[in-house]
C-alpha cells in the first residue's frame, strides 16, 4: 500500500454510504408520500397525473441508494473493486458526496 493513499479508499467507502442512506431516506419518503401513508397525498393542479412518476423516481433513487451502501462496504472492507465503483457511481445524485466517492475510491484501487 502507497503511503498517504490508505484513507482514501475508506473515505470514499464512507462517502458512499452517507449518500445512499441519504438517497434511500429522500426515495422511500417520495414513494410514501404519494401513496398517502406518511404524508397526505399532494393536490397537484397541472392536470398531470404526477404520482406515478414520483413513486417509480423514488423506487430507482431506493435502488441507487442500495446499490451505493453496499458498494461503501465493499469498499470499506477491500472486498471488490468492481462493487465499490458501482456503489461510488450510483452515489452520484447527491453530486459532492458521488463526485468525491468516484474519485477516492478510483484512486485507492491499488488498496484491493
Amino acid at each position: 500500500m502507497e503511503e498517504g493513499r490508505g484513507g482514501l479508499l475508506s473515505a470514499g467507502g464512507i462517502l458512499s454510504i452517507i449518500s445512499g442512506a441519504f438517497q434511500i431516506i429522500v426515495g422511500a419518503m417520495a414513494v410514501l408520500s404519494e401513496l398517502g401513508i406518511i404524508f397526505p397525498p399532494p393536490s397537484y393542479e397541472t392536470g398531470m397525473d404526477l404520482s406515478r412518476w414520483m413513486i417509480v423516481a423514488g423506487a430507482i433513487l431506493v435502488g441507487l441508494g442500495i446499490v451505493a451502501v453496499s458498494g461503501g462496504f465493499s469498499a470499506v472492507r477491500r472486498n471488490s473493486f468492481g462493487l465499490s465503483i458501482a456503489g461510488a457511481i450510483c452515489s452520484l445524485p447527491c453530486i459532492f458526496f458521488g463526485i468525491l466517492s468516484i474519485i477516492f475510491v478510483g484512486l485507492g484501487k491499488r488498496e484491493f
